[in-house]
């Protein structure tokens, strides 16, 4: 029978397969009369020794089950030793010496260690004991040995390739458990991003054409309707292309998606004027120019924060007074947007005040928003070298 079609047996039958094989063999080893370990004729019948080597092939059924079956086996084994020892019960016995070595506890293991080392004194001082020749006894000892070491030695052997799988296998499963993590945190952060930029393209731009449509509804002034029609234009095409960019990200497998440039404080200007054109008196003062280079997700943060306070300003303080600034001192970007109080605002902010937290988290900075001097005021304070 094939190797792995062998293993693939339930462990009774691989255990019963193995006692039949071992009778078969031990009973031709003594009918041959090759059995005998001490020099001399073996005056026990062949049909006691055949009873002996059917009880312990027996107990092959329980070599796994330690210690009782090292244990039976062992009592066959000194009833053979009395009679007069013989070499296939002892070749039978060192399988029960692997398999408790392989099959028992911890404890179970390291005791069968120091049996074999004890069993090289014993099975010398019993050779000793049955012999009147002693460089015969000392031969048969030397021989007999190997067979009582061998097995432990081995079964130690696999035992600590098994443990070492079996570790292997656990570490490969925490592994597992670790990435599975890694990778649904990159998920919930990269769905927060994107959550974050859409609130940033809905909020902003859209509730900008909401209420400049609104407005210019209500304007007699055909110039200034046609102003803020085209503004609301404007913010129009702005939310378009930064959608179409974001749906092209997602929709790209690799680095060949078309892509707009991201917004910038460079971009400011335009944030003003569409805050005007929705009834805002927006004053900017802005020492970072377009030529003053920031790092990329800095500048994006320090846009979008502007952005949404910009928003939240047209929201909550309509037709009131804004003033915008941006300053770059000593390696930190403050942006600070500070506009006029006008009817209760929600005591604990909202989304966009969370997004814009989230947002200086991301880049190591800290932002604040909240009343003062009968203003609200948002300031946020980025560092331009990387978290702090």
């Amino acid at each position: 029978m094939p190797l792995p079609r062998l293993r693939a047996l339930p462990v009774w039958q691989q255990d019963g397969l193995i006692a039949l094989a071992t009778w078969l063999i031990g009973a031709l080893v003594y009918t041959t009369g090759v059995h005998r370990l001490l020099g001399g004729p073996d005056d026990v019948p062949l049909g006691v020794r055949l009873l002996e080597l059917t009880a312990l092939c027996g107990l092959e059924l329980l070599r796994r089950r330690v210690p009782l079956g090292l244990l039976l086996a062992t009592a066959v084994l000194a009833a053979d030793f009395l009679l007069r020892p013989s070499l296939p019960l002892m070749i039978i016995y060192t399988d029960f010496l692997y398999a408790a070595t392989l099959y028992g506890s911890r404890r179970t293991s390291r005791v069968m260690i120091g049996v074999a080392a004890l069993s090289v004194a014993g099975v010398l001082t019993a050779v000793l004991a049955l012999s009147h020749q002693w460089r015969a006894a000392v031969l048969t000892a030397v021989g007999v040995l190997p067979l009582v070491i061998t097995p432990v030695w081995w079964a130690v052997n696999i035992r600590q390739q098994r443990d070492v799988a079996e570790a292997e296998r656990a570490n490969a499963g925490q592994l597992a458990k670790i990435a599975e993590l890694d990778r649904r945190a990159a998920v919930a952060a990269e769905r927060g991003r994107m959550a974050r930029d859409l609130h940033d393209v809905i909020a902003g731009h859209l509730s900008a054409i909401a209420i400049q449509s609104e407005a210019a509804l209500s304007l007699p002034d055909p110039k200034l309707a046609k102003a803020v029609l085209e503004s609301v234009r404007e913010n129009s095409v702005s939310a378009l292309e930064e959608m179409r960019a974001m749906i092209g990200l997602l929709k790209a497998d690799g680095g060949d998606a078309e892509t707009t440039a991201p917004a910038r404080l460079a971009d400011l200007a335009k944030l003003a004027e569409s805050a005007r054109a929705s009834g805002l008196e927006v004053h900017v003062e802005s020492t970072v120019d377009g030529d003053v280079p920031l790092p990329a997700a800095v500048d994006l943060t320090a846009y979008r924060i502007a952005q949404e306070a910009l928003t939240n300003a047209v929201k909550h303080a309509p037709g009131g007074r804004v003033d915008v600034a941006v300053h770059c001192l000593d390696g930190v970007l403050a942006v600070e947007v500070r506009n006029d109080v006008r009817g209760p605002r929600p005591a604990g902010g909202g989304t966009g005040l969370l997004n814009m937290r989230e947002r200086a988290d991301a880049v190591g900075g800290e932002l604040t928003a909240g009343p003062a001097d009968g203003h609200w005021v948002v300031r946020a304070e980025l560092p331009v070298g990387g978290p702090r």
